[in-house]
């Protein structure tokens, strides 16, 4: 196995809002992450690029997504999460590049789909815990999961051990 290396990784929260959708009836709770540390800032960091938020709320309700949901958004890639209208038990995803709203695939090597990096993870379980003890949607949106600071200790121990 060939293990490329990868950047630093220290997440954090920066921002929640809740979209209601032009249909009236869905909604998405976004929540805003910055990844610190890493060169290139303005690729990164929420508060480098202000306007591109704005743009990406105006955005991203104009294209008028269905559903009851939630989008972890970071400046270079914005994941949306959506409770499956066929099976709401099933949390389904897709990817939006915040700056042109275009939807990268998620495939990645060896047959495999990208699901989430650390912030997205937890903040998917916090989200998937809102939504199974809600007797209700408008339960479920009343919650707003907690934005802590999400840092990953070693961002190279899978090279390490592999030998890269």
């Amino acid at each position: 196995m060939q293990i490329k290396p990868c950047q630093p990784y220290h997440a954090v929260g920066t921002g929640t809002q809740v979209l209601r959708m032009p249909d009236g009836k869905s909604v998405f709770k976004l929540y805003y992450v910055s990844i610190v540390g890493r060169d290139q800032p303005e690729r990164y960091e929420w508060d480098r690029c202000e306007d591109r938020r704005r743009a990406f709320e105006a955005g991203f309700a104009a294209q008028a997504h269905e559903g009851i949901g939630f989008v972890v958004a970071f400046p270079h890639i914005a994941k949306l999460f959506r409770f499956r209208p066929s099976a709401e038990i099933v949390l389904d995803v897709k990817a939006l590049d915040p700056a042109t709203l275009d939807m990268p695939s998620l495939a990645r090597e060896d047959g495999y789909t990208e699901f989430a990096c650390y912030a997205e993870a937890v903040l998917a379980a916090d989200e998937y815990h809102a939504w199974a003890k809600a007797e209700t949607v408008e339960e479920y949106l009343a919650f707003t999961a907690p934005l802590p600071e999400f840092p990953v200790a070693n961002h190279a121990k899978l090279r390490a051990y592999w030998g890269g």
